[in-house]
């Protein structure tokens, strides 16, 4: 496969995972703000902080605000990773790859494109709930999610697209569960407390969590929502399941016998295996931001070796010459 194409569709996954994710998010945030205490900046830095964009969002808009949040995680162009931007690119690499995609996902690419376009034109982040445009274009996501799988023949093309959207999925878990540890509680005093126990609910739905681990645990408990979003194997969102398929993905494309192309693999598989002999006791016992924070830069690692491996020029280069 075309070290171009496995990139394009790569990104478009992962351009497409974080859309819906950005969407969920602003949803669940949207109504928490309306159960809890109306401090804006207390409800709504942090949905920021999760994304990892702080530091331009106070460049841009200085103060928390409400809307300007809104606006920028949805709609703000200068954001390279508001909703529009990446849907935006999304449809761009699906274009790119149009020979490799079915009919039916590049027109719902094409179409939630549009739909985010006419957020724009009717200045949704203005209104005042604008939950539903963010339920319609999570609920298209999904969608599009949904025909990918059952319309694209499992070649490598399908699953570059997989690593792109799990390893997207795995990291946007292991932010929000950060951020909920150390950014939401005003102190330790709150813990357990309705207020804790909101937020907490509101973190599992924020990740489409919260039937499942009811269904698992019944009961809010902090340490067994961290043991269900970071160890279970079952539950798709779950950073160990995000790992073990696209651990499962990455040795269908990477080839055994080339120790370069074997790079990612093995940065997979070490993290696979640090995740199955870990368990939250560990976890909480060294830290849960200093795992959560490790875990990032691992995932970061692994993308790093996955373009090194597959997309780089210099690759290309190598595998050309090793092919004359």
């Amino acid at each position: 496969m075309l070290s171009r194409v496995a990139d394009t569709t790569y990104w478009m996954s992962r351009y497409l995972e974080r859309v819906e994710n950005y969407a969920r998010f602003m949803d669940v945030n949207f109504n928490l703000s309306l159960e809890l205490h109306p401090d804006v900046s207390e409800q709504w830095k942090p949905l920021v902080q999760t994304t990892g964009d702080w530091e331009l969002y106070e460049s841009l808009h200085g103060e928390v605000d409400k809307k300007k949040v809104i606006y920028f995680l949805g709609f703000d162009s200068n954001n390279a990773n508001s909703i529009f931007s990446c849907i935006r690119n999304a449809r761009e690499n699906a274009r790119a790859i149009r020979p490799e995609i079915t009919k039916d996902v590049w027109e719902k690419v094409n179409g939630l494109y549009y739909k985010v376009k006419d957020g724009i034109e009717k200045k949704v982040w203005e209104k005042k709930d604008p939950r539903k445009f963010f339920i319609e274009v999570k609920e298209s996501c999904q969608l599009l999610a949904g025909i990918y799988d059952s319309t694209i023949s499992r070649t490598e093309g399908w699953h570059f697209g997989k690593l792109g959207q799990l390893i997207e999925r795995a990291d946007k878990t292991s932010r929000v569960l950060d951020v909920k540890y150390h950014m939401l509680l005003p102190d330790v005093k709150s813990v357990g407390t309705p207020t804790d126990l909101v937020q907490w609910s509101a973190l599992l739905k924020s990740v489409s969590a919260y039937d499942m681990y009811r269904k698992k645990y019944g009961k809010l408990n902090p340490s067994s929502i961290c043991e269900f979003l970071i160890f279970d194997k079952n539950f798709p969102r779950a950073i160990m399941n995000c790992v073990e398929h696209a651990h499962e993905s990455l040795q269908v494309v990477s080839d055994k016998d080339d120790e370069q192309l074997n790079k990612a693999d093995k940065q997979m598989g070490i993290f696979k295996a640090h995740l199955e002999y870990t368990d939250v006791a560990e976890v909480l016992n060294q830290g849960l931001h200093e795992f959560l924070d490790d875990t990032q830069i691992k995932l970061n690692n692994i993308s790093t070796a996955i373009y090194e491996t597959f997309f780089s020029s210099e690759n290309i280069l190598s595998q050309q010459s090793h092919a004359q």
